[in-house]
């Protein structure tokens, strides 16, 4: 198992990475981590019942890039989809994966959608997928839009506390939500 844990200034997440899931994704995400990428950057968007997002060297939701210098595609699995405390990269449409990812935060999936879920098991949408949901929250609507590298198994009062941060404009903390370093365990 590789275990990846966020410290920040407001605690520690630790998440299981998904390698055989995304093994783009987490080489990615580990070889920037080792190097020390994300070292002193920030949330720089944080919207309750939805997700926090980090990632970006200049704070905007703008920046960053891959270690590869360029993006790279999205990895889907169908295993992998974005239960509450997933780690999944952030991206501006299809395979433009760079070095900005998001933690899902939200607790619940709206009714009208675990509705529209049911819906379509008659053509073939898997049952333990939508009771997963029920029982643990997440947003159904990005899975197969935004590539799930990882899931969080330690850390979250810290994951709620940081959701719970007042905010501005854009969607960033008033007062900054700073990723101190990650830390990988092999």
């Amino acid at each position: 198992m590789i275990k990846a844990t966020i410290k920040t200034n407001r605690g520690d997440m630790a998440f299981e990475l998904k390698p055989e899931a995304a093994p783009k994704a987490v080489e990615n995400f580990v070889t920037h981590a080792k190097n020390g990428y994300y070292d002193g950057l920030i949330f720089h968007r944080v919207i309750k019942d939805f997700m926090i997002q980090g990632g970006d060297p200049t704070g905007t939701g703008c920046g960053g890039e891959s270690i590869w210098g360029k993006s790279f595609e999205d990895e889907f699995s169908i295993e992998e989809r974005n239960y509450y405390g997933a780690l999944s990269m952030a991206n501006s449409g299809p395979n433009t994966n760079g070095s900005q990812f998001f933690v899902v935060q939200a607790k619940s999936v709206p009714d009208q959608l675990l509705a529209q879920m049911e819906q379509l098991k008659d053509q073939g949408y898997p049952q333990e997928v939508i009771d997963k949901y029920k029982e643990v929250g997440g947003t159904p609507w990005l899975d197969f839009h935004h590539t799930v590298f990882g899931q969080l198994i330690d850390g979250e009062g810290v994951l709620e506390d940081i959701a719970n941060v007042r905010t501005g404009m854009s969607d960033k903390p008033v007062y900054d939500v700073v990723i101190e370093t990650i830390e990988i365990e092999e």
